[in-house]
């Protein structure tokens, strides 16, 4: 690849893609803040409120890890901190795909629960994978938000169905969804749930959050080898030592962070995701009048909507044109399987209905609807 010039003339989009999203104005001033060292007390205030916010507005009494990294970090961290040898992944997009291969390359035994991509994971079939295995799974890993597909999958029933099994920890990557769509991590026996903040918290790339139980922390006590960033007992002991991180973290995002964590608590964790139900359902509505959706009717996500072509419509060519037109920015489906097949519209983070509703406007205005 030869080198192309980064340019000071870039026309500014608005973005409707899944992530990175729109974010305030003054959220991205906070991180023209002078400097200051990861090792001052300064560091622990930041850390600390930022990190106790957190655990408020996700309503959660378990530990909470926030780290540079995109929330990736934790697809790995999980599998090694938690998985001696086998896992049970259920597949149903290109991101529960990638989880699963994760867990392969790090050698262990992975046994996929293989659905058609566009429908949703079943409690029942976790279930039956779960009393018909020879050998106990150490770790069930379910995708929440399927951001390939649009599909939302029902993790609050599938944790249900793993506590029945108190030597199997959930796992569940919620990068696309949490901070937009409520989830009870503590009522769903939920022993990881992660998230990037570029998504649905509506921040900049750059930090991933985690949040982790007691049994999976002691779980990792237990074990013989485990992540070292993203460790949980190391970033969670360093917590409760220090107040800080135990590397140097992207201190400019985390201030950013701070700042809209308490726009985050201002609205409040149900009031946003009552606003982002709403522009699901707009968005869901507006599909099916001109489209259709992709995924299985019933498991929509709340906040990728994944829309089928089936106007054949020329989608990069309309991706194109609305962007030049409009100055806005959607995606294309996603993974070699979908194509021109489908686009996706992230509704996620700091838009409301009429700021979709602006988008959907431009799609029919391009597309001759």
């Amino acid at each position: 690849m030869e080198k192309r010039e980064y340019r000071d003339d870039y026309r500014e989009k608005t973005l409707y893609i899944p992530g990175p999203t729109e974010v305030r104005e003054d959220v991205i001033e906070e991180m023209a803040q002078p400097m200051f060292g990861h090792r001052m007390d300064r560091m622990t205030d930041l850390y600390t409120t930022i990190v106790e916010d957190t655990k408020e507005f996700l309503g959660t009494e378990n530990e909470v890890v926030i780290l540079t990294a995109s929330g990736t970090e934790f697809w790995e961290a999980s599998t090694l901190n938690l998985v001696d040898e086998k896992i049970l992944v259920p597949t149903c997009g290109s991101f529960s795909e990638r989880h699963a291969n994760v867990a392969e390359r790090l050698g262990k035994d992975v046994d996929r629960l293989e659905y058609e991509w566009g429908q949703a994971v079943k409690p029942a079939d976790i279930r039956a994978e779960l009393e018909s295995s020879d050998e106990q799974y150490d770790v069930v890993a379910t995708v929440m938000n399927e951001s390939s597909t649009g599909v939302r999958n029902p993790i609050e029933e599938i944790g249900d169905v793993v506590a029945e099994y108190p030597d199997t920890y959930f796992v569940v990557d919620a990068v696309s969804a949490l901070g937009g769509d409520y989830v009870d991590i503590d009522e769903h026996g939920i022993d990881v749930i992660f998230a990037s903040t570029q998504k649905a918290f509506a921040m900049p790339p750059g930090l991933a959050v985690c949040v982790v139980s007691d049994d999976a922390y002691e779980r990792e006590v237990e074990k013989e080898t485990s992540s070292w960033y993203g460790g949980f007992r190391r970033t969670i002991d360093y917590y409760e030592r220090k107040g800080q991180t135990h590397s140097t973290p992207a201190i400019p995002v985390m201030l950013a962070y701070r700042k809209q964590m308490k726009y985050m608590l201002e609205e409040g964790h149900e009031a946003r995701d009552d606003r982002h139900r709403e522009m699901a359902a707009y968005t869901q509505e507006w599909a099916h009048e001109h489209f259709d959706m992709f995924p299985e009717a019933g498991y929509e996500s709340q906040t990728v909507s994944c829309i089928e072509n089936t106007q054949g419509i020329d989608v990069a060519g309309t991706i194109e044109q609305v962007s030049e037109e409009y100055d806005f920015a959607f995606s294309n489906g996603y993974g070699s399987q979908l194509g021109e097949q489908t686009f996706r519209i992230g509704h996620m983070g700091e838009h409301d209905v009429e700021s979709i509703r602006a988008l959907t406007d431009a799609i029919e205005d391009v597309a001759g609807l």
